[in-house]
């Protein structure tokens, strides 16, 4: 056993993401104010770093739109922190997207949903564990499975891609240490490497960070590449709360130009729709017609317009 936990040291010490900064030895005795200044100064290295795996993120991307035009799903495995973020970019596609809860964007976290918010010691340590969250998902090779370790050598998001792999899968590595066991067992690897956190080994911190802004691009682009947006317009959102339905109404006039109350008889012709709202008002055809050739052009609100016009 004392073996096994010395071998361990001695790979987390070999790690980027666990390095020992000895110009922070004593930043406890600094002013709150300095070490905001030096930790603001450390977060500026993340989008650098991120912008060195900007093609393979980019490849990537199209990989996972590919497969979801096809009606796959994306789903993201990771433990503690990396799968708190999964967990949370999954969270975020319905009301953005009109995705369907827990369907087309998956978040999946070692421990199940209590791990979300109390740790639960050991279930990262299980590849396993990974391999029965994927099979009672039921993943198969029409889906993406993105796994999510800062230190790129977490058992769980290990396990998830290898399994993946197994049955056909298209698989994305993301890690912020080079040279990853995540990377190179996925068909796409990505490695941020952001270097050591100002307190050693809290990767929740430029790490954090860097999956965060990472797995906002592998989300975002994809829903774009999918059709969900017109232009920079959220045109699949859910209108679930009084801001969201304002919301919806203002895209529809920037997309649209119209005056309120042809966008109100729009909306309410499409039931709140706002994609089909906007093509009623561009194209000047009803609804039904709107539907139809949305239906046809695979959701894309500018083939259908394009389809209308000719």
């Amino acid at each position: 056993m004392t073996d096994q936990y010395t071998d361990l040291r001695r790979e987390l010490e070999t790690l980027t993401t666990e390095a020992f900064r000895p110009d922070l030895a004593e930043i406890d005795r600094l002013t709150t104010l300095d070490i905001a200044r030096i930790m603001n100064g450390e977060d500026q290295s993340v989008p650098a770093a991120v912008a060195g795996e900007l093609p393979r993120i980019a490849a990537a991307i199209d990989g996972i739109a590919e497969r979801m035009a096809r009606g796959g799903r994306l789903v993201y495995a990771g433990a503690g922190t990396a799968g708190r973020l999964g967990v949370l970019d999954a969270s975020e596609c319905p009301p953005t997207f009109n995705t369907t809860p827990g369907g087309e964007v998956v978040g999946l976290i070692a421990g199940g949903p209590q791990a979300i918010i109390t740790s639960i010691e050991g279930a990262e340590d299980s590849p396993e564990l990974a391999a029965a969250d994927l099979r009672q998902l039921g993943v198969t090779a029409a889906d993406t499975v993105v796994g999510v370790s800062a230190s790129g050598r977490t058992p769980y998001a290990v396990g998830a891609v290898e399994y993946a792999r197994s049955v056909g899968a298209l698989t994305v590595g993301l890690a912020c240490n080079a040279g990853s066991p995540l990377a190179a067992a996925a068909d796409h690897g990505i490695e941020v490497v952001v270097g050591a956190e100002i307190v050693s080994g809290s990767t929740r911190l430029k790490a954090g960070t860097a999956q965060k802004l990472v797995l906002n691009m592998l989300s975002t682009i994809t829903m774009i590449r999918l059709g969900k947006t017109y232009g920079n317009l959220m045109v699949d959102v859910r209108a679930s709360n009084e801001k969201l339905r304002a919301r919806s109404r203002r895209i529809v006039a920037l997309a649209t130009g119209a005056p309120d109350e042809a966008i109100e008889e729009a909306l309410t012709a499409t039931d709140g729709e706002v994609k089909p709202a906007i093509l009623t008002l561009l194209a000047q055809v009803d609804a039904g017609t709107a539907a139809r050739l949305l239906a046809e052009s695979g959701g894309h609100l500018r083939a259908a317009l394009e389809a209308a016009h000719r």
